[in-house]
């Protein structure tokens, strides 16, 4: 197929977690045989941090304007057979509208944000996606699943919701051999509604557990926050360096926004890329986990610092390399980005056949 998808960034992966998507799913699909454009807005913040400026999977352009991108592109989009618009993209109710009108092939938007995108929506305060632009897409793909899918087509019209879920490249992250440098890491770009689960999950056993060493890695944190002495501070992390980041801890935390966690069946890339490398998974508690991680078995989930601190002190590192284990056996057989491909062409098969006319004898 020629596939084209207009997504917020696949050259940048500062401050988001959309480009390490696009990139393992662009780079499957093309294994695959198809032909993928991706094309991206040029906004500076992604143009001063871009860690793959050329990726070398399909083709990837950039855009200064809208005028410019109808310009320049379309032809590509109103010959592809099919198009994604993803989710946080500039201008992206214009974007939509004009990929759902000259489209001559299947158009989809993907959600790589779903319940942050309905909160908006229902406040009326959405920039990248209307409601009445939800029924023209032949699929709404989502990085929620569960109870949200029903609800997209039910209430917001979406023609056809399924859930495209994150997913990690086993060739980027599996387990290394290191020294410990942390007892605990967290890595993720600052969020108002995270940080408080941040403060009872990490920083609080950090404050009581003096001897020991963590780590928080991600930009836009604010000076205000009280880091205490024995918890270092990474300011952006790059995706090349993740591998090493969470081969480094003892632990990794996981921390769900709270319309991810108040929809559930929302996983985080950063479960699946730690699972992928071996590392125990500390996690917040959230709808549906248990159709991703068994809790116990390959995870563990914590309320607040109490849940945290046995697991420090007294787990013993055998347990922990177990549960570790399974995680990744579990994501390597579900979770990686040629399932995602996989998926995805079977969504587009799907929705073609639901389409194509009916002819009778």
């Amino acid at each position: 197929m020629k596939i084209v998808i207009l997504g917020l960034s696949i050259t940048s992966s500062w401050g988001n977690g959309h480009a390490t998507t696009f990139r393992g799913l662009v780079r499957e699909l093309t294994k695959r045989g198809h032909e993928v454009l991706f094309l991206e807005r040029d906004v500076p913040w992604y143009a001063a941090h871009r860690d793959l400026p050329n990726p070398p999977y399909g083709r990837t352009a950039v855009y200064s304007s809208l005028d410019e991108l109808r310009g320049n592109f379309a032809d590509d989009v109103a010959e592809a057979d099919f198009v994604m618009v993803g989710s946080y993209v500039p201008e992206g109710v214009a974007i939509g509208e004009w990929v759902t009108q000259v489209s001559t092939g299947l158009t989809s938007f993907y959600d790589i944000d779903t319940p942050v995108t309905l909160a908006r929506l229902e406040r009326d305060e959405c920039e990248y996606l209307a409601r009445d632009l939800i029924p023209e897409f032949d699929l709404y793909l989502s990085f929620t699943g569960g109870p949200t899918l029903r609800l997209l087509e039910l209430k917001y019209g979406a023609q056809t919701a399924r859930p495209l879920y994150c997913s990690v490249d086993p060739e980027l992250y599996f387990p290394e051999e290191q020294p410990e440098k942390w007892a605990l890491g967290y890595l993720g770009t600052y969020s108002e509604d995270r940080q408080s689960t941040l403060e009872s999950l990490l920083l609080a056993p950090a404050r009581l557990s003096p001897e020991l060493r963590f780590v928080v890695a991600g930009p836009q944190y604010p000076e205000r926050v009280p880091w205490a002495a024995n918890v270092g501070r990474i300011e952006h992390l790059a995706p090349n360096e993740h591998r090493a980041f969470y081969n480094a801890q003892r632990f990794t935390l996981n921390v769900t926004r709270r319309d991810m966690r108040a929809a559930g069946y929302s996983p985080s890339v950063r479960l699946f890329e730690a699972a992928a490398c071996g590392t125990p998974i500390v996690s917040d508690r959230w709808d549906g986990i248990e159709e991703f991680f068994q809790p116990g078995e390959e995870i563990f989930l914590a309320e607040k610092s109490t849940d945290v601190m046995p697991l420090l002190h007294d787990l013993p590192a055998k347990v922990r390399g177990r549960v570790a284990e399974q995680a990744r056996a579990r994501v390597l057989a579900k979770h990686t980005a040629a399932h995602r491909a996989a998926e995805l062409e079977e969504y587009i098969r799907a929705a073609r056949q639901a389409s194509a006319p009916v002819t009778t004898p």
